[in-house]
């Protein structure tokens, strides 16, 4: 029975790699050596780029060497060409949406228009040359991840300047002033929500959550649920929302990946019911029940930096040259 978990585009997301080693077979693939994440996997690999017509043949190979059950993306990058290949059955075991949500989620703005016409809140935005109805707002870019190119801006002549400024395709959305939230969701292959575990946001660098607390927010845990399902989103989901004091709530992203803070809901999960052993149990072709709003709340986390030494071969040392750190690596 395949079990094995596919994970793509690892980059430096140990903590995810890590995690799903404990319970399986974890094939780590990036194409970037050096990308740290891997050497917490059973298996790493290097695999063409997104945009090389070899990628999918090889994560095909890749789920054939190794008996994958579930193809889980670790970056926004490869998700719309792994829909793709789910749609046409070449990679039935990718956990990722259909290819038109996942065009639409990966770009900011259709993604607001798709929000709209599912009824779900989202801030005013518009596109550069139409005058957004309050200010003020951010200039950001459609496709943009990180918190790369965002500006705000105060007044019309701002924003015109950071719409001609930013070199790529941007969006104009209300500044929304109150606190931020993020939902952490996972869904199985028929798109049923399993859970939705909400957090705030103490404080991000780079758009990367690094503190935040677990919330008891069912108003949070409802909306987030009920967007996954009507999306269709199949694996992790992150919704992201803020409350403003003119608009309300307002839902600004929807990334259908793990979000940066994944230690929240691997701490708040109940006993078996983390992301990671329930993504397992979908490769082995179980069926998880729904516990959409089970968790612990409460907890917070704080995050940091760590790092690897590689022998002159690549291969991990194991020594840790700063005392009380993690334990060596696999």
């Amino acid at each position: 029975m395949p079990e094995a978990v596919l994970l793509t585009g690892v980059g430096k997301r140990y903590d995810i790699v890590a995690s799903f080693a404990q319970h399986t077979t974890v094939v780590a693939a990036d194409p970037n050596p050096l990308a740290p994440a891997q050497y917490a996997a059973t298996v790493r690999t290097s695999v063409p780029r997104i945009d090389d017509p070899g990628y999918v043949p090889a994560l095909q190979e890749l789920c054939e060497r190794h008996d994958v059950g579930a193809i889980v993306p670790l970056t926004d990058l490869d998700i719309e060409t792994l829909a793709i290949a789910r749609a046409d059955g070449r990679l039935p075991q990718a956990l990722v949406p259909d290819p038109e949500i996942a065009a639409a989620t990966y770009d900011k703005y259709e993604a607001h228009l798709l929000l709209e016409r599912l009824g779900f809140p989202s801030p005013p935005t518009v596109l550069p040359g139409e005058e957004p109805p309050y200010y003020p707002v951010m200039v950001k870019p459609r496709r943009g991840s990180g918190a790369r190119s965002i500006h705000p801006a105060r007044d019309a002549a701002q924003a015109a300047f950071f719409c001609d400024y930013v070199e790529e395709p941007v969006m104009v959305q209300k500044l929304m002033d109150g606190p931020e939230f993020s939902i952490d969701c996972l869904s199985d292959r028929d798109g049923r929500c399993l859970n939705a575990i909400a957090r705030n946001m103490i404080e991000a660098r780079g758009g990367e959550q690094v503190k935040g607390t677990v919330l008891d927010a069912p108003e949070l845990v409802e909306l987030a649920a009920s967007l996954v399902e009507a999306l269709g989103v199949r694996g992790p989901c992150t919704v992201q929302a803020f409350r403003d004091s003119e608009v309300g709530l307002g839902i600004t992203d929807v990334n259908t990946r793990f979000g940066g803070a994944f230690p929240a809901p691997m701490y708040a999960a109940l006993p078996g019911r983390t992301y990671p052993e329930l993504i397992v149990a979908l490769a082995r072709g179980e069926r998880v029940e729904p516990h959409v709003g089970e968790y612990r709340s409460g907890m917070s986390f704080t995050r940091y930096f760590w790092q690897l030494e590689l022998d002159p071969e690549m291969r991990p040392t194991g020594r840790d040259l700063v005392s009380g750190g993690p334990p060596p690596p696999r």
